[in-house]
């Protein structure tokens, strides 16, 4: 018994019944617009969560908000801190004896130093996060837009069957399988 692998391969043409999703009617016009990719984006772009209500994926737009809201606390908390350290420091380090900051007996200067330099830190973080934030926003009003139209029906099935092929010139033949995806 052998096993023979062929390299031909032949695909079957696409009829275009009324029913076929795929079929193209030249000449004709869509009763309805299509799902625009590009608009979703645009409209995530310009207004976060704008793209997920075109696509209708409402549940997504509190999600992007709450996000925006805890990053923008986030920024908002670590700038004050940031600031305050930072102006600490500066009084502490000018020369003048007659400014004194506000932790002058409870923080030293290497203190001050750690503290601006940690909330710092996390002020860049809490905007990188919200460019993220921002661009993944994007990124998933495009890929709900692309699937937007994409369905799947119940009858989802695989059919193997044996099967008898010919080569492109005729001379030879060989026995295989055919894989069927029905949709």
């Amino acid at each position: 018994m052998a096993l023979q692998v062929g390299q031909s391969v032949y695909a079957q043409e696409l009829q275009g019944s009324p029913d076929d999703s795929l079929s193209v009617n030249k000449g004709e016009t869509p009763d309805r617009r299509r799902h625009s990719v590009g608009r979703a984006v645009w409209m995530s772009a310009v207004l976060p969560g704008l793209g997920q209500a075109y696509n209708r994926k409402w549940w997504k737009i509190p999600i992007i908000y709450a996000g925006f809201a805890g990053l923008g606390y986030a920024i908002s908390f670590n700038a004050k801190r940031w600031n305050t350290y930072r102006e600490a420091y500066r009084l502490r380090v000018d020369g003048d004896t007659t400014t004194i900051d506000a932790f002058v007996n409870i923080y030293s200067e290497s203190n001050l130093v750690t503290l601006k330099n940690y909330y710092k830190r996390n002020l860049d973080l809490s905007v990188i996060f919200t460019a993220v934030l921002y661009a993944l926003n994007i990124i998933d009003a495009a890929v709900d837009a692309h699937l937007f139209e994409f369905d799947i029906s119940d009858d989802l099935t695989l059919r193997i069957a044996p099967a008898h092929h010919f080569s492109q010139n005729g001379n030879e033949h060989f026995t295989g399988f055919t894989l069927t995806l029905r949709l």
